[in-house]
């Protein structure tokens, strides 16, 4: 019979939630246990169609974790910066300008955040593949990869799945039509990631203006960021002003990317959002952060769902011929391999940095 004793790690204690007086983005909350029946569906389809046309991001609760199995993961996302040394990650950080997906390591002071002052991240990040044995491990990880294959699959059919299938009915669609583009068993770059934010000197933090990653969207279809307590999160309003995204306990924060933007039409755009300082009264911590990144299958095109009505009624917007739509593969190596690192051009908009990627102009904000 196999040990019910889990392996031990370090403790992530998280400090107390800011007191500072922030403004933030009017979030609306979905209860996901609702989206396993068809009655469920019907009604939550509508608030997260409300929810992703207007800010773009969404809470969602009563996922299928529970507090204490949020708080474990927690504890195991450390374990990538606190228990390896540093010439055990170089065996475990790819070239990712070569390969064009982010697994294992990203080091450090690797994407450019502020080109004009010569500012550099100082992000940390340990991405798994959704098949979490696909790639080899530091030995201080491997003890945890069950748990880690457990909450994959945890995100993976419990709360990607069920969200494409909202989003499917939204646009009037077999609830189906998006998930058999998300398959766990067939190859592909979806992935949990832990991302530890460390802090920066008060020159460089001037010279970035507080900012720690800059105004972007998300590569993929759908991010599940595990809400944290450490403030820094902040998305463009509709109303063009930046707001910060409260922290609820235990509680998934879920946004669009550019491959739903391609699926969609241009009917879900994904929402520039960027990282900033934490709050004055949290500043004495690192961040870290847990993240499932969802993309669909790499021999996916990415076209849009034109059989939808909804679609058919709005107009499709496309962003190129559907003959020159790109693979998921393609897109996916394409904006990784240039994100922080290739030269950006003065865009037409104020504070706003373009890139052509596979003949499409991509936007970042400063």
């Amino acid at each position: 019979m196999p040990s019910l004793t889990l392996p031990e790690c370090g403790r992530y204690i998280p400090p107390p939630e800011t007191k500072e007086a922030l403004e933030y983005a009017d979030l609306a909350i979905i209860d996901l246990s609702k989206a396993h029946t068809p009655e469920g569906r019907a009604e939550l389809y509508p608030q997260l169609r409300d929810a992703l046309s207007t800010h773009g991001f969404v809470y969602a609760i009563n996922h299928g974790y529970t507090q204490a199995q949020r708080d474990r993961i927690f504890d195991v996302a450390g374990v990538p910066f606190t228990d390896v040394t540093p010439d055990e990650k170089k065996i475990y950080t790819p070239d990712v300008e070569k390969v064009g997906y982010y697994a294992g390591y990203k080091a450090r002071q690797f994407w450019k955040v502020d080109s004009d002052n010569q500012i550099l991240d100082q992000i940390e990040h340990y991405a798994l593949n959704m098949n979490v044995a696909k790639r080899p491990h530091p030995l201080a990880l491997r003890p945890f990869v069950p748990e880690l294959d457990e909450f994959a699959r945890h995100n993976h059919f419990n709360i990607l799945h069920p969200i494409l299938r909202l989003i499917a009915l939204s646009l009037e669609l077999p609830a189906e039509t998006l998930v058999e583009k998300h398959n766990f068993d067939r190859t592909g770059e979806t992935s949990v990631r832990f991302m530890k934010y460390y802090r920066r000197s008060k020159d460089k933090e001037e010279k970035s203006t507080n900012v720690w990653l800059k105004g972007h969207t998300d590569i993929g279809s759908i991010t599940i960021l595990w809400s944290q307590p450490i403030g820094g999160l902040q998305i463009l309003a509709p109303d063009g002003r930046w707001k910060w995204v409260h922290h609820i306990d235990n509680a998934l924060v879920i946004n669009t990317g550019d491959m739903m933007k391609f699926f969609t039409g241009g009917y879900y755009k994904p929402t520039i959002h960027r990282v900033v300082q934490p709050p004055e009264d949290q500043r004495n911590y690192d961040r870290l952060g847990v993240y499932y990144f969802a993309m669909p299958d790499n021999e996916v095109r990415l076209l849009p769902c034109a059989e939808s009505p909804v679609l058919q009624r709005v107009g499709i917007e496309r962003q190129c011929p559907d003959e020159d739509s790109p693979l998921c593969e393609t897109w996916m190596k394409g904006r990784t391999t240039t994100y922080g690192r290739s030269d950006l051009k003065k865009g037409m908009e104020k504070n706003v940095e373009e890139e052509v990627v596979e003949g499409i102009v991509v936007k970042h904000y400063n």
